[in-house]
């Protein structure tokens, strides 16, 4: 409860580091689509997380990706991968619609720091070629992994950038088995592994 409300927050919508620090987007949380909690600001968002989930730091990352009909959940873009590092996904081709919302994300993300002021790591994660679905272009992305105790799994998109993020998640994740789940047919329903599913790790 917040200021008498009930609070709605999605799984998707956060991502935390287990030290204090929490990934979202004002996309999500602040505009004035899809209102999880009318009337909620920046700082009543800052304030609940303090108080139910121990943030002290928070980095407001701006927009999702094209096709994300939950209107910027942070799981399909950027993800700790550990206590100090970020794998945040990135567009090459200019033409396309999400160039220039990564790169602002991006650019948020190289002058943000942790819970105790520190610069943190960044790792890039390509974006696979448009999936589109009777016009509608989807969110696939290779953000939208799940982790678990013993491997992480990772949507794939029979693009030639599979085996590119395939081996990215498995360097970052040397403990862990990196498993690539064709995803196609998944994303058709707007998410992927990561979406559909609840990570408690061990």
């Amino acid at each position: 409860m917040h200021k008498g409300k009930r609070v709605v927050l999605e799984g998707g919508s956060i991502d935390v580091n287990g030290k204090g620090t929490l990934l979202t987007t004002r996309e999500c949380l602040l505009s004035d689509v899809q209102v999880r909690n009318p009337g909620f600001t920046q700082q009543d968002y800052e304030e609940i997380f303090a108080k139910y989930l121990g943030i002290s730091n928070v980095i407001w990352l701006e927009s999702g990706i094209v096709g994300d009909d939950t209107h910027g959940h942070v799981d399909d873009i950027t993800r700790f991968v550990n206590a100090d590092t970020i794998v945040t996904v990135v567009e090459k081709d200019k033409a396309s619609d999400n160039y220039a919302l990564l790169k602002q994300n991006l650019n948020i993300l190289k002058k943000s720091r942790d819970q105790n002021g520190r610069q943190l790591n960044i790792v890039e994660l390509p974006m696979p070629r448009p999936v589109v679905f009777e016009e509608q272009v989807l969110p696939a992305s290779y953000a939208n992994f799940l982790i678990a105790n013993d491997m992480v799994l990772v949507p794939t998109f029979n693009d030639p950038s599979d085996r590119i993020a395939l081996s990215i998640l498995a360097e970052l994740f040397p403990k862990r088995e990196v498993v690539g789940i064709h995803a196609v047919d998944l994303v058709w329903g707007l998410g992927t592994i990561h979406c559909m599913s609840q990570q408690i790790p061990a």
